[in-house]
């Protein structure tokens, strides 16, 4: 696992991989990714570039963050893991459950949702940040299921670095977006909830690779399985189908699979 820190100039760099037993505590960033072209890359770190770009401002947010909380190291994913290695993404999206899970902060930033009040005008009320905490698109995202259930601490940020709160302290908003169950939402073991059930949490998420929709969804179910990106959604679903029926501690599917 390959982490983010701030060296003595100020600048972010890349740790070598850790070993699983040796990655020292870390906060983990949860976010929508813009267009790539927007967002900091492995190569951008290696190169000491990217600065320029708008992503940067989500490894500012971070470092200024993990400082807040005593922590040194953080990780995101548009620039811990390099793509352009198919072997180290299909480890990477396989562990990513656990990675999220073992993580002391999750800070989950989201870009669309501001604290800054805007003059009323004419008959029309303020917008405030809940309205649009209700409507992020966070919330429609199929990767940020597992990182909304995942870490056992979830702060959520507006795009100006202010803390909205908790998953605890939102509770009651997040269980009404997601329709996700309290129990769950508190560190339930997923292994408690139906398979129908836990497939409804992502039946209305949407990833940008139709694949994605299957692979988002190892670590709510604990499995593992290769990535062929390619196959198509209907492919990679009844890959996920036979996995979860391999698995023996699952319970028995009662609403079927869907996607």
């Amino acid at each position: 696992m390959r982490l983010l820190e701030r060296n003595s100039a100020g600048e972010f760099i890349l740790t070598t991989d850790f070993i699983d037993d040796e990655v020292p505590p870390y906060a983990i960033l949860s976010h929508t990714w813009g267009v790539d072209a927007e967002e900091v890359t492995l190569e951008d770190l290696t190169n000491g570039t990217g600065q320029d770009k708008a992503g940067y401002e989500k490894l500012r947010f971070c470092g200024k963050q993990v400082r807040t909380d005593g922590l040194q190291y953080f990780w995101v994913d548009t620039c811990c893991i390099n793509k352009a290695n198919f072997t180290e993404l299909s480890e990477a999206i396989n562990s990513m459950f656990r990675w999220y899970q073992n993580a002391t902060k999750c800070y989950v930033f989201l870009s669309d949702v501001s604290t800054t009040r805007r003059e009323a005008s004419d008959q029309y009320a303020e917008f405030t940040w809940e309205s649009a905490f209700r409507e992020s698109r966070w919330f429609k995202r199929g990767w940020t299921l597992q990182e909304l259930l995942a870490p056992d601490s979830v702060e959520f940020f507006s795009r100006d670095g202010k803390r909205l709160g908790d998953k605890r302290t939102l509770e009651r908003q997040i269980h009404k977006i997601t329709k996700i169950p309290v129990p769950a939402l508190r560190g339930t073991a997923l292994s408690q909830f139906d398979v129908g059930e836990r497939l409804s949490w992502a039946e209305n998420r949407e990833t940008t690779r139709k694949e994605d929709k299957a692979y988002s969804m190892l670590g709510i179910f604990d499995i593992q399985m290769p990535l062929l990106y390619g196959e198509g959604a209907d492919k990679a679903f009844k890959r996920l189908r036979r996995e979860i029926g391999n698995h023996s501690n699952l319970p028995h599917i009662k609403h079927g699979i869907v996607h």
